[in-house]
């Protein structure tokens, strides 16, 4: 099917396509892990994360603050990766998405938050590139969701109007900033519905 070129996805990746990259239930088994007061952990995360989300902090610099604020009996390079490793591909729609869009025609561009060490690796690994034509980034743009601002860019790099726009993501405040864009807007609850809302778009 070839695309007509009036409509653009725009998707969330962390709980929609994948885990999320440095999310509440990775910083627990965290301090599990490496034996973290997950107190501490959490309070100093919470004040720096939307820095390092906007590509303000570096990877190094943020876990400086959170993290390598006292001697560890582990290493920077065993803590990375186990930030790495929390990252998994959530089952179905990431495959599905890459050849669906393959039928469709249609355009893919991210809207996300991420550290850019974080994205980076996410991208690279999970092949992002053959689902996606373009990232909008927090930490590449210096703004981040809900920032009206973010989807109001994601708008200008497409080059679309509202109505010609279909936006995904699993936390229902972001969906409804997109719907105050003028966004065609969906909460994310699971792949079976999504693929469906997804077929549903192609064969209009």
């Amino acid at each position: 099917m070839e695309s007509t070129g009036h409509k653009i996805l725009f998707f969330d990746i962390g709980g929609v396509l994948l885990t999320n990259g440095w999310g509440h239930d990775s910083r627990i088994k965290a301090a599990k892990k490496f034996d973290l007061d997950y107190e501490e952990l959490n309070t100093l995360h919470s004040y720096v994360f939307n820095v390092f989300e906007i590509g303000n902090l570096t990877l190094d610099q943020y876990l400086d603050v959170v993290i390598f604020n006292h001697t560890r009996e582990f290493t920077r390079e065993d803590f990375k990766e186990f930030m790495f490793s929390c990252s998994k591909e959530l089952t179905g729609l990431l495959a599905f998405l890459k050849e669906w869009k393959k039928e469709a025609g249609f355009r893919i561009i991210s809207i996300n938050n991420e550290g850019k060490e974080l994205n980076d690796y996410r991208v690279k690994k999970f092949k992002l590139h053959d689902c996606f034509d373009a990232f909008v980034s927090s930490c590449d743009v210096k703004m981040r969701k809900p920032d009206p601002g973010i989807f109001q860019l994601a708008l200008g790099i497409a080059q679309a109007h509202p109505s010609q726009c279909y936006y995904f993501d699993d936390r229902i405040f972001q969906v409804e900033t997109a719907k105050k864009m003028g966004m065609n807007a969906f909460h994310h609850t699971s792949y079976e519905e999504t693929r469906a809302i997804l077929e549903k778009i192609k064969a209009e």
